[in-house]
């Protein structure tokens, strides 16, 4: 009998699928990533300025956000296991025009569809690992958003390597093979998930009650998500402008700044990991604030270091600040029980939301004045971390 066809029951722990929807997210956001790691390509090949590369990441951004709650909020009450393939089939369709494109309104085309793709993956591929988690919940978050992370530096490796090095946007194309895999992969992630569904009908609906009071609630979810504009509004600093940052103040090559990107990624990837397990043991909302306070004394120091100081500085920040993630979301679902999808969709759209709107604006700065001073002026965000003080105590109070 195979695991899709045995008795489920909602507290045991399926790493096999929490393993194969971090792997389903390590392919979407590696194709998600390869759209920013060809920026230094597309940039030469159509003359961009640096407010049309924000203007690509905002559409990307946006399409990617303003869905994700309405979808989570949805599939709350009616479940749809099967958009997870459906939002690879977007996303791929989405790389193969970014491939394609010779006009730059194709790009935005391009990253429309890529934005689609992933607001409509999120919401429900969160709902899976947790279904799958038998209450270790932060570990689950950690495991399907390390899975993310991965496939984001992964992106500009590959692309650095096959594209960059050849400078050819046609070799894009190469990785649409990433896509179908990723679609045949899902399939059968969303044919577990429609049968622990039918499995668990018959359990009474989860509680909704909240710990808290509504204003309380509305407070501290506004706190997170200052938090997470904090957090995303650096990311995008560097997502985005660390390799052209690189280039303008090191002189470095395209080839060697994706290199430095990817590493930066790599121990992004790194950090997500640590701060799930972590959040389970000791408390989410201690990770929350060690994360993103804990990250300023070294954002502070990059502006004005050397190379491989900046090198090393930058593989720091991405370790401490990128455990806060999988704690803000099991911290959000626990605060609001019983919106799995809702709060994954709300915090996955701001985040991408938020590193559009970035993006956007630190583009059209650096293009009046210079990268390094959006740099400078960003290395000053993660001081709003001081405001996790304020956060309520979830763990405290189920106990």
């Amino acid at each position: 009998m195979n695991q899709q066809n045995k008795p489920l029951a909602s507290n045991q722990f399926f790493l096999s699928i929490i393993l194969m929807v971090a792997a389903g997210h390590l392919c979407n956001d590696f194709i998600q990533s390869m759209l920013t790691a060809t920026y230094p390509l597309l940039e030469e090949k159509f003359s961009l300025t640096f407010a049309q590369i924000g203007g690509i990441s905002l559409v990307y951004q946006m399409t990617a956000s303003i869905l994700q709650p309405a979808i989570g909020f949805y599939t709350d009450k009616h479940p749809k296991p099967y958009l997870l393939p459906l939002g690879m089939v977007a996303t791929t369709f989405g790389l193969c025009m970014l491939g394609l494109a010779n006009q730059f309104y194709w790009l935005l085309v391009a990253a429309a569809f890529l934005g689609v793709g992933s607001s409509t993956f999120h919401p429900e591929a969160s709902r899976v690992a947790r279904n799958a988690s038998a209450g270790r919940f932060g570990l689950a978050q950690s495991a399907f958003q390390v899975g993310g992370n991965l496939g984001s530096s992964l992106g500009p490796l590959l692309v650095s390597l096959v594209v960059l090095k050849y400078n050819r946007q046609s070799h894009i194309l190469w990785f649409v093979a990433v896509g179908v895999v990723a679609i045949i992969l899902l399939s059968r992630i969303s044919a577990w998930s429609a049968h622990h569904l039918r499995a668990n009908a018959h359990k009474a609906a989860q509680s909704r009650a909240l710990p808290y009071d509504k204003r309380k609630t509305v407070c501290a979810l506004f706190i997170l998500s200052v938090l997470i504009f904090s957090k995303y509004f650096y990311m995008a600093s560097m997502n985005n402008y660390f390799s052209f940052y690189l280039i303008e103040k090191f002189a470095l090559t395209k080839e060697s700044a994706v290199l430095f990107l990817f590493m930066f990624l790599a121990s992004v990837a790194i950090g997500t990991f640590v701060g799930g397990p972590i959040g389970d043991r000791i408390g989410r909302k201690y990770v929350i604030w060690f994360s993103i306070l804990g990250a300023a004394p070294f954002t502070l120091a990059l502006p004005y270091t050397n190379l491989w100081a900046t090198v090393v500085l930058s593989c720091v920040i991405g370790l401490v600040i990128s455990s806060a993630f999988a704690a803000i979301i099991v911290y959000a679902q626990e605060l609001i029980p019983g919106r799995v999808g809702l709060i994954a969709g709300l915090f996955f759209g701001l985040m991408f939301g938020m590193s559009g709107i970035a993006a956007a604006i630190l583009g059209y700065v650096a293009d009046k004045t210079s990268l390094q001073l959006i740099f400078k002026f960003c290395s000053y965000l993660p001081l709003l971390g001081v405001l996790t003080v304020l956060l309520p105590d979830v763990e405290r109070y189920k106990r």
